[in-house]
């Protein structure tokens, strides 16, 4: 059930209580995290933190720690499956679920008992009616003019919970009953039970015949799409509270900036939660200019700015940042000899001299930088660059350390996601957690640089795979394939680095593309995950077109192909659009899909 009152429904709740935060792995649940953390020492509130990257890992975790535990917090997980379906929690625990991925799953909307959704209401969640759900034909038979008060919202309610109850006790007998024949196929039955119970419900059951209720329940849980930053929800609890801190606020806007980097929201929504945040810069950040208000050296100021759409740029030379932002590579079409010829040409037009240009931004020379902004914008215009500037914002630490927003998701994202050797995933997303903190700049700037090269590796493999005709249509979707032994594959076997470079190609391929039919084509990209066990990672990107509302139909899409042909296949991101699947299953697979979408 949704939650509408936060501070007494939620935090009064857990105030007193242990509680484990399971967090995802990206940058919004990181953000979200912290500010929750915040709260939580605020008010001496016991709690264990533990990184989940997928359901295996949530699975996992939430059995070894269910004894200790009655409330579970989920950031930016859960909400789009059945949770009680999955864990098979007792019937006294309860989960709060902050999470962004919609649509909801029905069943945790209508669960008013363990099942607790930490979401703005006012997201546009068109959520279906009680009374259209849960209540099939035969029911309907059984009950007409038996019962008068069959209609009732309790009755009802009590039939989903005596179902509910049912299927979890013939699911429980069937897994004691596999644990005690001990066969040898039982990593590969658990991964495909697995992969059924992430979809209950009408859309696994292929037999059944049409109904309204299938068709309302597949009319809502066709498209994968993303609603308000669980950092900005966070946020608002300790606005709530009165707790709201300035670095608070930044993880807020971090989280935000975070989705719209890796363009999960539209620009209207971006636009609309930024205004929202600026309203709040301006509640922390006001100060009267006399002596006794004056700001000290050392403090953190956050400043709202219409900044330019170039990634590091303030950390890197400016050259650089032009070369690696996707806006600016596929528009120049980089990857040719005529693009890198209209990059010189829009440096002179600016007239920026070529030695200042590739030097590090902070060495170039005061009186270019101070009309930089204005320069850039000017001429950008006339090369047909119409959003050279976005809406964002700045943070301060003294005077020596600024750094953008979307800075700062580009460092986190590298670090919980880099290909180092040194760390476990739960190294890599503590050291990400810590580098949002301001006493830990020291591995912000290493963030940066791991950054810049991801940046690097992700342009390099866009021109190899358009100069080499990589991507190639397949009647309904556009197709991408990254070889073993590309330079740089590693990299991109982590679902976020794969989906931001799947989004910046897709991007790149319709500047570069005549096909006027090829403009409008959605991308399915693949990626070699684990040599040693033959498996790829596959993501599936909507349509690049201005009008796109950001809404993904790849993940049930990609369930109904394997299923329709036994690919052994694993739908184990949070992302349902990500997918594992074996490598020799692909061929399969991809036709089963273009017959889908055909």
């Amino acid at each position: 059930m949704f939650v509408s009152d936060f501070r007494k429904e939620f935090y009064e709740v857990v105030q007193s209580q242990r509680v484990l935060l399971f967090v995802a792995s990206d940058v919004d649940a990181l953000c979200a995290c912290k500010i929750l953390q915040a709260l939580f020492q605020c008010d001496h509130v016991q709690y264990t933190l533990v990184p989940v990257s997928g359901w295996q890992e949530l699975e996992t975790a939430f059995l070894e720690h269910k004894e200790q535990f009655h409330y579970f917090i989920l950031i930016n997980c859960g909400a789009n499956v059945d949770l009680l379906d999955i864990l098979q929690p007792d019937e006294d625990t309860i989960f709060f679920v902050c999470d962004t991925h919609r649509p909801v799953n029905v069943v945790n909307v209508y669960n008013d008992t363990q099942i607790k959704l930490l979401i703005k209401q006012d997201d546009d969640l068109e959520v279906p009616a009680y009374e259209d759900i849960f209540r099939d034909e035969e029911e309907d038979e059984e009950h007409s003019g038996n019962d008068s008060d069959g209609s009732e919202p309790s009755e009802k309610r009590t039939r989903l919970e005596e179902e509910i109850v049912e299927q979890t006790m013939r699911r429980r007998q069937r897994r004691e009953w596999e644990a005690r024949s001990g066969s040898g196929s039982e990593p590969v039955a658990a991964a495909l039970e697995k992969s059924s119970r992430l979809f209950p419900g009408p859309m696994s059951d292929r037999t059944a015949p049409r109904s309204p209720r299938r068709d309302i329940l597949f009319d809502y849980e066709q498209y994968e799409y993303h609603g308000t930053s669980s950092a900005m929800v966070m946020f608002e609890l300790a606005w709530m509270l009165s707790k709201d801190l300035n670095d608070m606020l930044w993880w807020a806007i971090v989280g935000l900036t975070d989705q719209w980097v890796q363009d999960k929201i539209t620009q209207m929504k971006y636009v609309t939660d930024v205004g929202v945040l600026q309203r709040h810069v301006s509640r922390h950040n006001h100060r009267n200019e006399d002596e006794e208000n004056t700001l000290s050296v050392d403090c953190t100021r956050i400043s709202f700015e219409y900044d330019l759409r170039l990634v590091l740029y303030q950390h890197w030379s400016l050259h650089d940042s032009l070369c690696n932002t996707s806006y600016t590579a596929a528009r120049f079409k980089l990857w040719s000899v005529h693009g890198q010829k209209r990059l010189q040409e829009f440096l002179a037009d600016m007239g920026l001299p070529l030695k200042q240009v590739k030097q590090k931004f902070q060495a170039m020379d005061i009186s270019l930088k101070e009309n930089l902004r204005e320069m850039i914008e000017e001429s950008a215009n006339k090369f047909g660059m119409k959003d050279m500037r976005v809406q964002t914002f700045s943070i301060h630490f003294g005077f020596k350390h600024k750094f953008l927003a979307s800075d700062v998701v580009f460092a986190t994202m590298s670090l919980m996601e880099s290909p180092e050797k040194d760390g476990s995933g739960t190294d890599h997303f503590i050291q990400a957690l810590d580098s949002l903190s301001r006493s830990n700049l020291d591995k912000l700037y290493h963030g940066l640089e791991l950054a810049k090269k991801q940046l690097r590796a992700t342009q390099q493999t866009i021109a190899s795979c358009l100069c080499t005709n990589l991507v190639i249509s397949q009647g309904p979707f556009l197709y991408c394939s990254l070889m073993e032994g590309t330079p740089d594959v590693m990299l991109f076997s982590r679902p976020a680095s794969l989906s931001l470079l799947s989004k910046h190609l897709l991007k790149s391929f319709v500047c570069s593309t005549k096909n006027r039919r090829c403009k409008l084509l959605p991308l399915v990209m693949a990626a070699p995950l684990s040599v040693e066990h033959g498996t790829v990672t596959v993501v599936g990107i909507p349509p690049e077109t201005d009008s796109s509302d950001r809404k993904n139909f790849f993940g049930r899409a990609f369930e109904k192909a394997a299923e329709s042909t036994s690919s052994r296949m694993l739908h184990n991101h949070f992302d349902l659009s990500v997918i594992e699947l074996k490598a020799e299953d692909r061929s399969k697979f991809l036709d089963a899909l273009i017959s889908l979408l055909s």
